[in-house]
């Protein structure tokens, strides 16, 4: 059984004062969308060095749901495409299309936000909650990328670890009409869409294996002992992925946000 006895509240935000949308919104003609159940991408079973690829059907948009933003945001991280800061770990490089649901359309120049844990399952800014003493330079493994006119946030970073009580996951932010300043932050815009980024349980199995995930002293929940995941693919934030432990990982999701 995990231990949970030291896990930070991760509740639901209409629990905590905060509106959550827990919506699939299907636009699309004919076939299309009796094709499809859960969202544009379809996911099946994957190898431990890749997850299957994502299939998209049609002219379709999907209404990507919104989840908690668990207990470790820091407000004014840094606008950069890369934001390791050195933390070992297996490379995972991010490409998320951000499109406006109701229309279809990419959104440009709006602000992709990430947030995870480094491969001990600590979070900059808190390090110590799980359990392992390292440095902490309050930035690792967060920051955000504007979309380019296509709608694409590019983001470098490592596969995450796990923390108590958590499969492991990205919170994501998107934000718009922000103004990046000269210090490399930002400042002002508004917060459109709170989400979470998960990966198949196959390839974090493998993950776990290699140093130095497998260092990590904390009893691992799975993708489906979860409890913010909700079985719903891509449409609750399931990333596709492609790769192996030694090369590295790419990820992609289109994001479907509503303005």
């Amino acid at each position: 059984m995990t231990d949970t006895s030291h896990v930070p509240a991760e509740v639901p935000p209409n629990v905590a004062g905060r509106p959550v949308g827990r919506r699939t919104v299907l636009f699309g003609t004919g076939a299309a969308v009796a094709g499809l159940a859960v969202g544009a991408c379809t996911t099946t079973e994957p190898s431990p060095t890749a997850t299957a690829t994502a299939t998209a059907t049609g002219d379709v948009c999907t209404l990507t749901k919104e989840l908690t933003e668990g207990p470790y945001y820091l407000d004014g991280q840094l606008v950069r495409a890369d934001i390791t800061d050195g933390k070992a770990g297996i490379p995972l490089k991010l490409t998320l299309t951000v499109v406006d649901a109701d229309t279809c359309e990419p959104l440009p120049d709006a602000l992709v936000e990430l947030w995870h844990s480094d491969a001990l399952g600590e979070y900059s800014g808190f390090v110590g909650r799980n359990g392992h003493d390292e440095s902490d330079n309050g930035t690792f493994l967060r920051g955000g990328v504007l979309t380019d006119s296509s709608g694409v946030a590019a983001i470098t970073t490592v596969y995450p670890g796990w923390y108590r009580g958590r499969c492991i996951h990205i919170h994501v932010k998107v934000h718009t009409n922000v103004t990046p300043t000269s210090d490399g932050h930002f400042t002002g815009g508004q917060e459109i869409h709170t989400g979470q980024l998960f990966f198949d349980e196959k390839v974090t199995d493998a993950v776990a294996r290699v140093t130095p995930y497998s260092t990590n002293s904390v009893t691992r929940t799975t993708l489906a002992q979860d409890s913010i995941y909700d079985e719903g693919g891509a449409t609750s934030g399931l990333l596709t992925l492609t790769g192996t432990t030694s090369t590295g990982y790419t990820g992609t999701l289109t994001l479907g946000v509503e303005r």
